[in-house]
């Protein structure tokens, strides 16, 4: 194809603006910045981004795409500066402030409380035997229930989860994994009974479990029925829930195991792929799906390459949807992402240092072009967070949104030098880690023989060196260190007995239930586990209804699936 007059004389102006640019930082590197070395020497003899990328000192217009493309409109393809042509001017983010504990009750409470303080949209956390997929009564349980998350064993507990709560109105995120269909399931049920239209549910189940074999470690079945499972809430949700997101694939779990920026969205990338590849061959066509993907990230501590890090992988996943599955839906093109602050950068030294932290990295996820944002409490380096904390971190949100005027101007550090600069660098990272993924064979091969846990480890192991030598520097850890901790902070109290009562509960609820019904649902679920093409979905369904327990559930279905046991890294 020719090049246009107007394209000719744009790259002309820029090829001209490009040679006088390097000719200036030629002559001013030999001139005011040796002679200003020489008597000063900088603190370092390199700089590098927290994912370990050289900086440079200074940068400049020969540093920006050569194509204007790149970078682009808000709501325009590939969607560097945003997923939409309005972003925050038409609608903030939503201000999802993340809560569970002890029994649904409690829980409830919390949202409640949450709701009164101006959040936009819940997201639940869940404890480790209902992540796990176990039942409070287990023996494994004792003294987890309720402990990090939320219980829930059975439909009741989820009906009171969301006791008062309009389902139709307010979006809801539930982070759970190995588990997550079974979640969905008695969220359906609840929606369902009090006669809502699933059309007009809103949210997203996490869901990410591939994840877990590479970063969180949280699984239940081997890989490919754990991918089964994915694909068929995928399926289902395309099918019957218009505006839920039926996987939530989680590049926030990979960092905090220790992966860094690009690590983090070159893994998210991997996997997404091998979502998508998954469901297209089960004969679902890529539009009919892919817009109801969405993502969750974390926001790291360095400011600028976190804001470089959203609008790279933005943009490489709107060209991978459409040059390597044929999306031909803006919809299916436009990555949408939830992020939450670090929570491995919190100290319990000086722990109201944590809100600072806090602020910057949620400013970072703005400026990337969140779409939700939970801001962590900064109490949470001891346990679960208080009210107070929880109110002080969603106020930081309101402070940024209505304060700050950054939701004025959309993407205001597109064009930056440095910022454009990182965000290609950043993007080419993904394509190298994607062709080495590929020579391993794919995803699941690379999983199974420890490609990312090897990568993530081997990143963990260097920060912790580099914070221990001081080199990263953490305020109050190793870097002005108080003499006395003075810092007092109150921190959440879990209630003794909630553990009993949840456990009573459960079995209540199995001595009250039909029998006949619940075992005539579970043989059902496990004769369609037997047979791949079958959606598990609409089975699971019936059988929560039926009272079935998660633990019941999972249990049979390992007799079916099998389980997994990871081949250790060293």
């Amino acid at each position: 194809m020719s090049e246009s007059r107007s394209d000719s004389t744009r790259r002309l102006a820029g090829d001209e603006l490009i040679k006088a640019v390097t000719d200036d930082v030629a002559d001013w590197e030999g001139d005011e910045l040796a002679a200003f070395v020489a008597r000063a020497p900088e603190s370092r003899e390199e700089y590098r981004s927290g994912s370990g990328l050289p900086v440079k000192r200074v940068y400049t217009p020969a540093d920006l795409p050569e194509s204007w493309d790149e970078i682009g409109l808000p709501g325009r393809y590939p969607y560097t500066r945003g997923p939409y042509p309005t972003m925050y001017r038409g609608r903030n983010w939503t201000m999802r402030q993340i809560a569970g504990f002890g029994q649904a009750e409690e829980t409830n409470a919390r949202f409640r409380y949450l709701i009164e303080q101006g959040q936009t949209g819940l997201s639940v956390d869940f404890d480790m035997p209902t992540l796990m997929g176990l039942d409070s009564d287990d023996p494994m349980s004792l003294g987890e229930v309720g402990r990090e998350g939320v219980a829930i064993d059975v439909l009741p507990d989820m009906e009171a989860l969301f006791d008062g709560i309009d389902l139709e109105k307010i979006s809801v995120s539930m982070t759970i994994n190995p588990s997550a269909w079974i979640l969905l399931a008695m969220y359906v049920a609840v929606a369902q009974d009090r006669g809502c239209d699933l059309n007009k549910l809103s949210g997203t189940i996490q869901n990410d479990i591939l994840k877990e074999y590479i970063a969180q470690k949280e699984w239940v079945f081997p890989i490919r029925p754990s991918m089964r499972i994915v694909r068929d809430t995928v399926v289902y949700c395309s099918e019957h829930m218009a505006r839920y997101n039926p996987v939530n694939i989680s590049g926030y779990h990979i960092s905090e195991a220790g992966a860094n920026a690009l690590q983090e969205i070159a893994f998210t990338m991997a996997v997404t792929r091998a979502y998508v590849e998954d469901v297209v061959a089960a004969g679902v066509d890529v539009d009919s799906f892919a817009s109801r993907l969405s993502f969750f990230f974390v926001s790291q501590a360095d400011l600028f390459e976190e804001v470089a890090k959203f609008r790279a992988v933005r943009r490489y996943y709107a060209k991978m949807m459409r040059e390597r599955f044929g999306a031909q839906n803006p919809q299916s093109m436009r990555l949408r992402f939830h992020a939450q602050t670090a929570a491995a950068t919190l100290t319990k030294p000086q722990p109201l240092n944590n809100i600072v932290r806090t602020a910057l990295q949620a400013l970072s996820a703005v400026l990337g072009g969140a779409q939700s944002l939970h801001t962590n409490g900064l109490d949470e380096a001891y346990t679960i967070p208080s009210e107070l904390a929880m109110k002080v971190a969603l106020r930081t949100q309101q402070i940024l949104a209505d304060e700050t005027g950054v939701t004025s101007v959309i993407d205001p550090l597109g064009g930056s030098y440095y910022v454009e600069n990182l965000t290609s660098e950043l993007e080419r990272g993904i394509d190298d880690y994607m062709a080495r993924i590929d020579e391993m064979g794919g995803v699941v091969a690379a999983i199974e023989q420890g490609f990312f846990q090897r990568e993530i480890s081997d990143t963990a192991y260097d920060f912790a060196r580099r914070k221990a030598s001081g080199d990263r520097p953490v305020i109050g850890v190793n870097k002005y260190v108080d003499a006395e901790n003075d810092q007092k902070v109150e921190v959440h109290k879990l209630d003794p007995e909630s553990e009993a009562r949840q456990i009573g509960r459960l079995k209540q609820v199995r001595e009250n239930r039909d029998q006949q019904r619940a075992e005539a649902a579970l043989e059902r679920l496990l004769t369609l586990a037997r047979d791949d093409s079958a959606n598990l979905m609409p089975a699971t369904i019936e059988a929560v209804r039926a009272h079935l327990s998660m633990g019941e559930i999972t249990g049979a279905l390992r007799g079916v699936f099998g389980s997994y046991t990871e081949t250790p890294v060293f």
